[in-house]
C-alpha cells in the first residue's frame, strides 16, 4: 500500500467516506450450523426429518411403523479469501490519519461484499419459480402497478408451498425501489423502529415482505434481474476468520495485516425460496 501521491500532504484527521453497496443477503441467511468451524473443508450435515404418514386404522389389523428418516445437505466450508496489505513507516510518519485502521475498515468491507455477492448467487438453487419468469421470459416491471403485482404473486408462490408468513423478505435492485416509491400500497422505511437497521439495505413493506434493496441483486448485463424471496430459513451460512496476523515483513520497513476467512453456505429449505426473473422494458 502505498500513499506517495498524497507526500507530503498533511492529511485531514479522517478518511474519505467510499460509496459503498448496502450488504443484504449475509443477513438475510441463518447461521444455525455455524458450530465452530476451524479451517476450509469443514463439513456441516443437516438433517430434515421426513414426513410421517397418518393411515386408516382397522381393528384387528396390524399397524405400519415409519422409519424416522430424511433428507440430508450438506454444507461445505469450501470459500477462502484473504487480504493483505502493508503500511510504510515513512508512509506512516507523514500522513496524520490511521492508516491500518482504515485500510483494516476496506478490507472488512470488501470481505463482506464478496460473501454478499456469493449468497446471492444462490438464487439457482431456489425451489420456487413456476410463474414467476425465466430468462427467457422474464417479467416486465415498468410501472408501480406492476411491480407491486409481481410481489403479489410472489406472496401466492411462497403461500402456495406453505412457507411462514412470518420474517418474508425480498431483495430487489433499485429501479425496482424506485417503481415501489410510486405505489401507496408501499410503506417506506423511516420510522425511529426503522431507521435503525437502514444501513443494512432495509427499506420497507408490502405484500407482506420486509424489502431489501441491494446492488449486489444478480443480473444478466443490466438487465435480468433475479429478484430473491423468501425466510431465513431457507439458506444456511457459517463463516470463520481463521487468522488475523499483524507482522513486520523483514524486506521492508512497514507494518503488515493479513487475514483469512473460510465459509460457505446451502439452501436447506428450496421451498422457503423463490426466485422472480425481472427486467425493466
Amino acid at each position: 500500500m502505498s500513499i506517495a501521491n498524497f507526500i507530503p500532504t498533511i492529511w485531514e484527521a479522517r478518511l474519505l467516506a467510499h460509496l459503498d453497496k448496502e450488504l443484504v443477503y449475509g443477513n438475510l441467511a441463518n447461521r444455525d450450523y455455524e458450530g465452530d468451524i476451524k479451517a476450509a473443508g469443514n463439513v456441516v450435515k443437516i438433517n430434515q426429518i421426513g414426513d410421517i404418514a397418518v393411515r386408516d386404522y382397522k381393528k384387528g389389523t396390524d399397524i405400519t411403523f415409519d422409519d424416522v428418516d430424511g433428507a440430508q445437505t450438506t454444507l461445505t466450508i469450501d470459500q477462502q479469501k484473504y487480504f493483505a496489505f502493508k503500511v510504510d513507516d515513512v508512509d506512516a510518519a507523514q500522513a496524520n490519519v490511521n492508516l491500518i485502521d482504515g485500510a483494516m475498515q476496506r478490507a472488512s468491507y470488501k470481505m463482506r461484499d464478496t460473501v454478499d455477492q456469493y449468497i446471492a448467487g444462490f438464487h439457482t438453487k431456489a425451489g420456487v419459480t413456476k410463474g414467476l419468469g425465466d430468462d427467457t421470459t422474464p417479467l416486465s416491471i415498468t410501472s408501480a402497478t406492476k411491480a407491486y403485482e409481481s410481489l403479489v404473486d410472489l406472496k401466492g408462490a411462497l403461500d402456495d408451498e406453505n412457507v411462514p408468513a412470518d420474517g418474508r423478505f425480498v431483495v430487489v435492485p433499485s429501479a425496482f425501489y424506485g417503481f415501489m416509491l410510486k405505489d401507496s400500497r408501499f410503506v417506506a422505511a423511516g420510522t425511529a423502529k426503522t431507521d435503525s437497521v437502514l444501513t443494512n439495505g432495509y427499506i420497507g413493506q408490502a405484500a407482506g415482505f420486509n424489502i431489501y434493496q441491494s446492488n449486489n441483486v444478480p443480473n444478466t448485463d443490466g438487465t435480468l434481474f433475479k429478484v430473491l424471496a423468501g425466510t431465513r430459513a431457507a439458506i444456511s451460512f457459517a463463516a470463520q476468520l481463521t487468522e488475523t496476523q499483524a507482522l513486520r515483513p523483514e524486506n521492508s520497513f512497514s507494518d503488515a495485516i493479513k487475514g483469512l476467512l473460510v465459509y460457505g453456505a446451502a439452501v436447506v429449505q428450496p421451498k422457503a425460496l423463490a426466485c422472480m426473473t425481472v427486467n425493466f422494458k
